[in-house]
């Protein structure tokens, strides 16, 4: 799917159907989540004009840039995976046919990626209900902000990414089966 929300040309109506709806998903919240630079900017100027121009450091901005970061960084994940952003080895991959990068695809997405979310969002949102249930709080800061919002991040991202690597491994199965991507 394009940014202006067409299906991949090719793939069989209902394949289009959850692709292009996944592939939505994953673009409105890189789209949404991305704006969670400004307050991580915010916060990160604030500290240094306190610090450095009125020698007054805050005890909340390390804590706040790192959760922000954190945030930021998982949540437009599934984001950088649908627009192709992630690293990738391809000194071979870029050699090979189109049938071939979509079978290698497909294969490890069905038996690595796939595999390794689910028991990522599976782990993830124990770690995070149990966080919240508790009302975990850090005790490396001073003022002892909450981190249950943060750790329920971990399932969320992980959803996002599972969801996501469906859509990429329909798409690479595709192109394992016709010899040309979607």
């Amino acid at each position: 799917m394009n940014e202006s929300g067409t299906p991949p040309p090719g793939l069989p109506g209902p394949v289009a159907f959850i692709v292009k709806t996944i592939d939505s998903i994953s673009l409105w919240s890189g789209r949404v989540f991305a704006w969670l630079v400004l307050p991580l900017m915010g916060a990160m100027v604030y500290e240094v004009v306190a610090r450095y121009f009125f020698d007054a450091p805050t005890r909340w901005a390390f804590d706040v840039t790192y959760m922000l970061y954190g945030t930021h960084f998982m949540l437009v994940a599934a984001f950088t995976l649908y627009m192709k952003g992630h690293i990738r080895t391809d000194f071979i991959y870029r050699l090979l046919s189109e049938r071939w990068q979509g079978l290698v695809d497909a294969v490890l997405y069905l038996v690595f990626y796939l595999p390794a979310f689910g028991v990522f969002l599976w782990v993830g949102w124990g770690y995070a209900s149990e966080s919240w249930f508790m009302g975990e709080r850090s005790a490396l800061s001073p003022w002892m902000p909450p981190i249950y919002p943060l750790k329920a991040v971990i399932p969320l991202a992980a959803g996002l990414l599972f969801l996501q690597g469906i859509s990429e491994f329909l798409k690479s199965f595709y192109a394992a089966l016709r010899g040309r991507w979607p």
